[in-house]
């Protein structure tokens, strides 16, 4: 059992007079998430005292906090004295968790003034910090997506203005910021036209359908639809990803089509995952009830469920899924809880319209809560952090390392 404090341990570590066992018994607490709260308390304590602190400061204290776990790493290769027991590594550093999302929005300052005492930063050397190599930043998505028209014309939406950009059928088309409402008309047309949104990578949108359904469109995701509902049900067809908040009308089930499968619902919240680089198709519901359909399997699904459509056409239905988690790209967040770093980049694809190449295989699930309006550079420092990925950025290319 050490006797030293968290404290002394902190001091020593500024002072650089640990040993290698006091070393590697701080970093292991570090690694634990065992004392975020007091850390936590640092950072607030930090605030108050220097509230001048400049931007390079925040920058310094990202590259000094990833120091720590780059030495964490080495520790774990050279000795076996501090091979974390797997409650630990399922956490994976709940305390980098914390400093992950908050130095996001501009509170981690953990810099000189904490870590190294008050040493300039032009005498950290530079084998204690690492900087990365981002050669250029790359902005974050937005709001941008492609209107099809009946007769093929194409309207560019994130360059339209907004108010009323066109009529098809009975329905005229009004732009707001981020939205597009179908508004019932009286004009006297039995014409039945079909209209359709598209996303491109670091795009997204959303549609108000002309029952007045919501429809939220992520990257890379596309829906066709009529510009009027009329006969026996509301259909839709859908690729990509979208979430759904669907107009009560018992009478007129809505009906969405995704990878020959069926969606049915009469009123309900749901999200469909169904993009063609994810090994699932899956529909998860957050209220009301659907009835997910293929082929000859048909399941019902109830709040909390998702039913996962494998490539192999088998369905399963899971209960108790977190479903913030699955609709926070709606919520302009990425939420990783537990997930691989191909999850995570494939997510990143899609937001920032970037190609990822892999030099290694890494191994490893990431936890953070992220806005989607940060800057990529800021966020591939975030996932840093936890000393087990890197990256390059060379224009629109990320290069993925160990």
């Amino acid at each position: 059992m050490y006797k030293k404090s968290f404290d002394d341990l902190l001091s020593g570590y500024i002072n650089n007079s640990l040993t290698r066992d006091d070393l590697a018994y701080f970093i292991q607490l570090i690694r634990n998430g065992e004392f975020e709260e007091e850390t936590k308390q640092m950072i607030e304590q930090l605030l108050i005292e220097k509230p001048s602190i400049t931007i390079d400061d925040h920058e310094r204290a990202d590259k000094i906090f990833e120091n720590i776990l780059q030495r964490s790493a080495q520790i774990d290769e050279e000795s076996e004295k501090i091979i974390l027991p797997a409650p630990a590594r399922t956490k994976l550093f709940s305390i980098v968790r914390f400093v992950a999302a908050a130095s996001i929005i501009g509170l981690v300052i953990l810099g000189s003034y904490y870590w190294f005492g008050n040493k300039p930063a032009n005498e950290i050397s530079k084998t204690e910090v690492k900087k990365p190599v981002y050669k250029n930043d790359l902005p974050r998505g937005g709001n941008k997506a492609l209107l099809t028209l009946a007769d093929g014309s194409v309207i560019v939406l994130d360059d339209a203005k907004n108010g009323a950009l066109t009529q098809q059928g009975n329905a005229k088309i009004i732009k707001l910021d981020g939205r597009v409402n179908y508004n019932s008309t009286n004009a006297s047309t039995n014409e039945i036209v079909y209209n359709s949104i598209s996303t491109p990578k670091g795009g997204q949108y959303q549609i108000v359908l002309p029952d007045g359904s919501e429809v939220w469109l992520n990257s890379t995701s596309s829906i066709r639809f009529p510009t009027a509902f009329s006969g026996k049900n509301r259909t839709v067809e859908i690729t990509g990803e979208a979430y759904f908040e669907i107009a009560k009308n018992k009478s007129m089930p809505f009906i969405v089509k995704v990878n020959n499968a069926e969606i049915q619902v009469l009123g309900t919240h749901f999200n469909v995952m169904a993009y063609n680089d994810e090994s699932m198709l899956n529909t998860t519901l957050l209220e009301g009830s659907v009835k997910f359909i293929k082929e000859n399997v048909t399941k019902i699904l109830t709040p909390g469920q998702q039913s996962q459509l494998s490539n192999d056409g088998h369905v399963n239905v899971v209960s108790n899924v977190d479903v913030n988690k699955v609709i926070a790209w709606k919520n302009g967040m990425f939420n990783y809880q537990g997930a691989d770093i191909g999850t995570v980049l494939r997510q990143i694809s899609r937001w920032y319209d970037v190609e990822i190449v892999y030099t290694k295989k890494v191994d490893d699930l990431f936890y953070a809560e992220i806005p989607r309006n940060t800057q990529l550079s800021d966020l591939l420092k975030a996932l840093e952090l936890t000393g087990k990925v890197h990256f390059e950025v060379e224009g629109k290319k990320i290069i993925v390392m160990p």
